[in-house]
């Protein structure tokens, strides 16, 4: 396992991350829920800046839901971090 996160490993994480969630109907009415968009939205919006940021936030936001992530696909949960710092929108630390 690469101990560095690039940009391409951070799309492809957040993209695993929301397939993950839209697999889950629990899951995907509680991130519906709390981004204010649709179903019908989805793949519209993970085209906007941000929106993988979002879904990386999601996870963070709510530790049970990275636990079952993480265990699920053998993530480590801390490349959730590096990779949310590397995508448009999860960049806290730009001046």
């Amino acid at each position: 396992m690469k101990d560095q996160v690039n940009v391409g490993d951070a799309e492809t994480l957040a993209i695993n991350a929301l397939m993950f969630l839209a697999d889950d109907s629990e899951l995907l009415a509680r991130f519906l829920a709390l981004t204010g968009i649709t179903a019908e939205q989805i793949r519209r919006a993970a085209g906007e800046p941000g929106f993988l940021a979002g879904v990386l936030q999601f996870y963070l936001g709510h530790e049970p839901t990275l636990l079952r992530y993480c265990e699920a696909t053998g993530t480590n949960p801390a490349r959730f971090q590096e990779a949310l710092r590397l995508l448009p929108g999860g960049r806290q630390d730009i001046d």
